[in-house]
């Protein structure tokens, strides 16, 4: 006789394809390679000229053009989703084919999470404005500024029917669109949602992190020492994530959420982590899971002080000394809007690849941090559970619990 499935394995959502782009390349190989090689991919600004120094997580290939009846969606935001979507050995668009015909284009839904939207463009719509006296013909600002233009695209390009909407909680905007996406299939609005974020690089955000003096004029380097500010980063990552009625041993799960608003400080983090705390706390209780299970913890870990000072008080109240963590953005820059679903698919990587990141750049971690902090990639690891962490300004904070059901 079968054993019967666990409660907590009857709401995990299986995932079924991931996609990505960051700066190591398009593909989730091109990922993994990165995060087993642990060398930055920050490089000084080629998209615009700034004038002060710092680095950023810029996309170097050659992104698709959209067709021409998708034109009007033209920004270098909707080109970083649709080079995602395209890539063939990612599987996300075969695997989406599948569940079409498993649940019908109206049973499938878009949540995408950015902070940056077609701003990139927007910039430029003005600089010609200025120049002119009127915005070019081709800028349309519904399609590619509005908050909802790169989900619309998504949408149209896949051709489905379901609800599409977009996200934007700052850097917990991708981790929560994927919140969303549980939810929405959990309360039988959906079968399956295309799901994560993306973001791409503008001026305004980087004179915005300038202006608050949160930019480093090096290649960051989170839980350091002698860190010292972000490097902003590009790319996006998108899931597709179904409803299922059996256990599937065998595919990575998103097993449990956690969301909480502090709202400490408009930018700020809680000086003890407390926003951070409760949302650990509601997704280790959402997967069932004890914090013992955890295998490994993907950080924030921005590279600012005050950051990672925070998240690493929250994780010293809720796990032993024994969890292992590490972060990532050292690799690819703060990807803001796309970072909580690029990290996501990170530990989606680990799972799949039985692997744990390391720290890029790290050098001498910082003394206060009473938890094992990974420097070097951890390859052939044993994982079964693992924790993503993405918190955003205005205390606006999101932990997602990834890995295999217990059947």
């Amino acid at each position: 006789m079968a054993k019967p499935i666990s409660n907590h394995a009857q709401h995990a959502l299986p995932i079924t394809a991931c996609a990505a782009v960051t700066a190591c390349g398009i593909g989730t190989r091109a990922l993994h390679d990165g995060l087993l090689q642990n060398v930055h991919r920050l490089r000084v600004p080629r998209l615009f000229a700034l004038d002060f120094a710092t680095y950023v997580g810029e996309v170097a290939d050659e992104l698709p053009a959209l067709a021409a009846d998708s034109v009007a969606f033209d920004t270098r935001n909707a080109r970083l989703a649709l080079a995602a979507m395209q890539h063939a050995p990612d599987g996300l668009l075969p695997a989406l084919a599948e569940a079409v015909e498993r649940y019908g284009i109206d049973r499938i839904g878009v949540v995408i999470g950015t902070s940056t939207s077609g701003m990139y463009e927007t910039e430029q719509a003005f600089a010609h404005r200025h120049e002119h006296g009127r915005f070019p013909d081709h800028y349309h600002f519904e399609r590619q500024h509005a908050w909802n233009a790169t989900a619309d695209f998504i949408r149209s390009y896949l051709q489905l029917g379901g609800p599409c909407y977009t996200i934007s909680t700052a850097c917990s905007s991708g981790s929560k669109a994927l919140i969303v996406a549980q939810r929405l299939i959990r309360t039988g609005v959906c079968d399956a949602v295309i799901a994560g974020g993306v973001d791409s690089l503008c001026r305004l955000t980087c004179y915005g992190f300038k202006s608050l003096e949160l930019t480093a004029e090096q290649p960051c380097t989170p839980l350091d020492r002698d860190r010292n500010g972000i490097s902003l980063g590009e790319g996006g990552a998108l899931m597709l994530l179904e409803r299922t009625r059996e256990a599937l041993n065998d595919r990575v799960h998103l097993l449990g959420c956690g969301e909480s608003s502090d709202a400490h400080h408009m930018t700020a983090p809680h000086q003890q982590g407390k926003g951070a705390l409760l949302a650990m706390q509601q997704a280790l209780a959402a997967a069932g899971r004890d914090p013992r299970q955890i295998d490994y913890v993907n950080l924030h870990a921005t590279g600012t002080p005050q950051n990672d000072r925070a998240e690493m008080l929250a994780m010293q109240q809720l796990f032993d000394d024994a969890v292992q963590c590490s972060g990532t953005k050292g690799l690819t820059g703060h990807t803001l809007g796309a970072a909580g679903a690029i990290e996501a698919a990170i530990c989606w990587l680990s799972l799949q690849q039985q692997f744990r990141p390391g720290t890029c750049g790290l050098q001498q971690v910082d003394p206060e941090f009473q938890r094992p902090v990974i420097s070097a990639p951890q390859p052939r690891a044993a994982l079964r559970n693992v924790m993503c962490n993405n918190f955003g300004f205005g205390g606006n904070n999101s932990s997602l619990v990834l890995g295999y059901v217990d059947a």
